[in-house]
């Protein structure tokens, strides 16, 4: 071995030591309550941005509580978060909000997205319609995420998936909102899906 040597290989080595992880944009859609702010929040290792605003008279008369009494506040532009998959790998994670009356919005939030959670509550499937049919449109990859409200779903994955008419392609999972370890999976779900995309 030459003096020089080991001057040409510290470069490299450090170089790949310090290489920051690979960016990757992912959106977590879906209707108006289901759990997208929940979700991003539960998972993302900054604190989330939310663009939430108290739900007014006039908003509670278009949107339906009845499943979602609890509820005083609704995002009206998206939700943001991150977080690292591993050191080579940084999910960056935008929630669309839910309200058809805020679609144009959704062109921009999904723009350059490797793929697409939809959070689904099987007590209100109309509600994520919109959201299924955008992405299937895109042809963008996505899974559905069934979010499990008090521990437990109103209908069966099979069930879920005729009444939404997604293909088998389309993964269908169980999953809890606020849940870290939960949220982290049916993410990886999204990612493996974009993956096997453009390796076919």
């Amino acid at each position: 071995m030459t003096p020089t040597e080991p001057a040409t290989l510290a470069p490299a080595d450090q170089g790949a030591a310090v290489r920051p992880p690979l960016p990757v944009k992912m959106v977590i859609a879906g209707g108006f309550g289901v759990g997208k702010t929940t979700a991003v929040g539960a998972i993302s290792e900054i604190e989330p941005l939310t663009t939430e605003a108290v739900i007014t008279e006039v908003a509670a008369g278009v949107d339906d509580l009845s499943h979602t009494p609890a509820k005083t506040t609704t995002t009206v532009a998206m939700d943001f978060g991150c977080i690292t998959i591993d050191p080579t790998l940084k999910l960056y994670l935008f929630g669309t909000p839910g309200q058809e009356r805020f679609g144009f919005m959704w062109d921009d939030i999904v723009e350059g997205a490797v793929g697409g959670l939809v959070i689904v509550d099987t007590r209100r499937l109309d509600d994520c319609y919109a959201a299924v049919d955008y992405f299937e449109h895109r042809q963008i990859p996505f899974a559905v995420a069934v979010n499990a409200f008090d521990g437990k779903v109103e209908h069966g994955l099979d069930e879920v998936r005729w009444a939404l008419d997604v293909s088998d392609g389309v993964p269908v999972v169980v999953f809890d909102a606020r849940e870290r370890g939960s949220v982290r999976d049916a993410l990886l779900v999204v990612l493996e899906l974009a993956l096997a995309r453009t390796e076919g």
